[in-house]
């Protein structure tokens, strides 16, 4: 993938809005795409948080969602992970942006999906359907993530193949990569399913931890709450059977104020 970058910085607005400017826009499929977008300096973040995205109305209102940062906190751009709806109130536009345009980027970065809501251990799982892949992509280049711990795997599970974005960066580019590679590469696990479409491995997250075929495909011992930590993103319903999965093995949810063994994040764009 190669970033097109704008001529001129985007105007930066006021109150609860920086206004960035579209540098790169890649359509995957007829119903995701990700852009990338200038990054004011005075914008700090952790990998995995989220920031409020979106556009001015007609009438000079924002109309804005929570979007995970798939981009690194090192990063000097941000990058964003979409779903297209064509009736939805802010993706129906989103999806038309070009390069040169502006879109409006949140203050204030938040969520869940930091490190610091865990307690050490020593495998890392990062449990994502559809976009919810969104914060692994900056995560799994974050090199705090390899100095806490020994192994993280990502999980990415999607409907039809074509909706694997990004499996070329976490299969081979991070591992591959001049600055990072040395210490991405021997840790770093790609694991992606395909529920609707024949694939390599197919069925839900939950249903393949469940029937422990998981384990087996990755050569790795059960879920243990004295070393496994996890990251869970993806939509409402999955969501809350991960949750439950991992408080019947006896995980606590954890949070910045109170570290725990799991964290997941609510935020997240349908529309």
């Amino acid at each position: 993938m190669t970033e097109v970058t704008a001529a001129k910085p985007a105007a930066k607005a006021g109150g609860a809005f920086l206004t960035e400017r579209v540098t790169w826009v890649q359509h995957w499929t007829d119903s995701l795409f990700s852009f990338r977008t200038t990054r004011d300096a005075s914008l700090r973040f952790e990998s995995g948080q989220f920031v409020m995205v979106g556009l001015m109305t007609e009438e000079g209102r924002p109309l804005v969602r929570a979007y995970s940062i798939a981009s690194p906190s090192w990063a000097e751009y941000l990058e964003f992970y979409s779903i297209k709806v064509a009736d939805g109130p802010l993706t129906s536009r989103l999806q038309k942006i070009q390069v040169g345009d502006e879109v409006l980027v949140g203050r204030k970065p938040t969520g869940t999906l930091v490190l610091d809501g865990l307690k050490p251990g020593k495998r890392l799982y990062m449990l994502g359907t559809g976009t919810g892949l969104a914060p692994w992509l900056a995560l799994a280049r974050d090199p705090e993530v390899y100095e806490r711990f020994d192994e993280v795997i990502v999980t990415h599970t999607v409907r039809q193949v074509a909706d694997l974005n990004y499996r070329q960066m976490l299969e081979q580019d991070l591992a591959n990569d001049p600055d990072l590679g040395e210490l991405i590469g021997p840790k770093l696990r790609y694991y992606p399913t395909v529920t609707r479409e024949p694939f390599k491995t197919q069925g839900r997250i939950t249903d393949l931890i469940t029937s422990g075929k998981l384990f087996t495909d990755l050569g790795v011992p059960p879920f243990d709450p004295a070393v496994d930590r996890f990251m869970m993103c993806g939509g409402p319903s999955v969501l809350a059977d991960l949750k439950q999965i991992m408080l019947d093995r006896g995980y606590v949810e954890g949070s910045i104020a109170k570290p725990g063994e799991f964290v997941l994040e609510r935020a997240f764009v349908e529309t």
